[in-house]
């Protein structure tokens, strides 16, 4: 296959949800290390999230993948200022061990849980379905980067979703889709990396995230 030379970003789906006057709980919020959400049978090549039942296309991607992710999302909240947070170094233990305590409890029961002993008011959490790597370069690209993933603000008091993202999108060639001539040329004409396509993703999400006071 010939590689073609220019690329531009073709959105598949992006997508927020902020439930009416939603916002940031007052206190810390506690974000749970991001998890890798992938197919276990190879027929069958799409997941459904955990938390709210969305399905997405997923892919087999190295482990480390989620974690560049949960940085970068973490980075813009840091950036947002007057939010308390629990960095996910301190929060995986105990989500571990509550989750090992309470097997057959649903999962926003768990997350109540995690929240109350971390005494956080609000927990994050990510699933990453998909993270593919260009194949080639820049200029030229075999194939392009391919990132899915969703993120969930949970109010701890009541187990409720106040926010939620979606990100899932394949870079396009300017040929493929002409109608994403304006972003191609503000991206300099380039095949994006994942962690790029990636990061672009989350800062379009926190367009819709809710406001701290």
């Amino acid at each position: 296959m010939l590689p073609v030379l220019s690329g531009c970003h073709h959105r598949e789906g992006v997508s927020t949800e902020l439930l009416p006057g939603g916002k940031i709980p007052a206190g810390s919020i506690a974000v749970l290390p991001f998890q890798q959400i992938t197919f276990e049978d190879a027929a069958i090549k799409t997941a459904r999230c955990p938390l709210c039942g969305s399905i997405l296309r997923t892919e087999k991607f190295p482990q480390g993948a989620e974690k560049i992710i949960e940085d970068i999302f973490y980075g813009r909240l840091k950036d947002r200022g007057k939010i308390s947070l629990i960095e996910s170094d301190r929060t995986d233990a105990f989500f571990e061990r509550i989750s090992a305590e309470s097997l057959k409890k649903p999962l926003p029961e768990i997350l109540k849980k995690v929240g109350a002993e971390l005494q956080a008011e609000g927990i994050i959490v990510g699933y990453v379905y998909r993270f593919r790597e260009r194949t080639g370069y820049a200029y030229s690209a075999e194939k392009p980067a391919s990132v899915a993933f969703d993120i969930h603000l949970i109010r701890v008091s009541d187990g409720v979703t106040i926010w939620r993202g979606i990100f899932d999108e394949t870079q396009k060639s300017l040929m493929e889709n002409l109608f994403q001539i304006v972003p191609f040329f503000k991206g300099g004409g380039q095949w994006v990396t994942a962690k790029e396509l990636a990061t672009e993703g989350i800062d379009e999400l926190m367009e819709n995230f809710p406001v701290a006071e």
